[in-house]
């Protein structure tokens, strides 16, 4: 029987648990992997710990990102075969459809291809953290060639998907980060500019190397009472997208940057583009051409985990240690 991870109270690291279950049949509309590996998401801590949109149904699955084989297809699935190595794209329930463990049945429209170069590793690295910065930059923030765009928690898996993007747009990239220890591998990877939150003051920096124009476009993953900072930061006319929830504080409205700068605020999910079909081939084309002509290539951490290391995978997300996305091999 497939092992699986479970968890059957809210809270740390600690409550998840290896389970063996017998194998899923799936159902119509479905498809059954055999997991090779899996991509961390900070998503998944939320929803571990009872503070995501979605409310864990008990005992629960959980888990977005899996690459594997295609093992078995529900009644009505054509769009993939037995035998297809493929990833997932978060556009399902975690309780119902999470991904962590050997086995996982997903909708058949959650799966696709990844590049025959990539190792599993590399495929489940791919749809969460590249379709989260094309909604959020392109198809919401409208950046454009010649734009700067300032990028929070930079060093996580979407920060440098979004330096990425934003290159290839040809944008000017400002990648944030508190430690000083992450500043050369994001200038390394992309970055125009960093600033190191700890040692620097955010605006100030962000005027000087920007002709004291600011930032035209703010990608935000934290919220919070820092936003008051990153209006401050805004060029005019600029707009702040949130689409993460790091901070749990409340986030206040900076009221006199806005009306001072027209700043427009925008904070949105993943699932607006992944449950719309039209919304999410449009992500899938960019992605794919992005990967094929390598503007686009996956950031892994360099710290690999396994199946029986999830509860330290966990442990470690929530440290903000790592560089890129967190992997475990199945």
């Amino acid at each position: 029987m497939p092992r699986i991870v479970r968890f059957h109270q809210t809270g740390g690291s600690d409550v998840l648990k290896i389970v063996e279950e017998p194998l899923v049949p799936p159902k119509e509309g479905e498809v059954r992997l055999r997991v090779h590996a899996l991509g961390l998401n900070r998503a998944e801590a939320m929803f571990r710990s009872g503070a995501y949109l979605e409310v864990a149904q008990l005992p629960s699955r959980l888990g977005y990102e899996a690459a594997g084989v295609v093992d078995a297809i529900g009644p009505g699935v054509s769009s993939v075969k037995i035998g297809d190595r493929v990833s997932t794209i978060p556009a399902f329930g975690l309780s119902a459809h999470g991904v962590y463990g050997e086995s996982a049945v997903v909708p058949a429209i959650a799966v696709a291809p990844y590049p025959e170069h990539f190792t599993p590793e590399q495929g489940c690295a791919v749809w969460m953290q590249y379709m989260t910065v094309w909604i959020g930059l392109l198809e919401r923030g409208r950046l454009q060639k010649g734009q700067t765009v300032l990028i929070t928690a930079a060093s996580s898996s979407v920060g440098l998907a979004a330096i990425q993007i934003a290159k290839a747009t040809g944008a000017t990239t400002i990648a944030v980060t508190r430690k000083a220890a992450k500043k050369t591998r994001l200038l390394e990877a992309g970055a125009d500019h960093v600033v190191v939150t700890d040692q620097e003051e955010l605006p100030a920096r962000v005027a000087a190397v920007s002709d004291g124009k600011g930032a035209n476009l703010i990608f935000d993953s934290v919220s919070g009472p820092y936003v008051e900072t990153l209006a401050q930061a805004a060029a005019h006319g600029a707009t702040l997208i949130i689409y993460g929830l790091l901070d749990m504080r409340p986030t206040p409205f900076p009221l006199f940057p806005a009306f001072q700068k027209s700043l427009w605020m925008h904070a949105y999910a993943l699932f607006e583009c992944t449950t719309n079909p039209a919304t999410l081939e449009r992500g899938k084309r960019y992605i794919y051409e992005g990967l094929k002509s390598g503007a686009l290539n996956p950031i892994l951490d360099r710290k690999v985990f396994t199946l029986d290391q999830i509860a330290d995978a966990h442990r470690y997300m929530e440290s903000n240690e790592q560089f890129g996305k967190i992997v475990v091999k199945v």
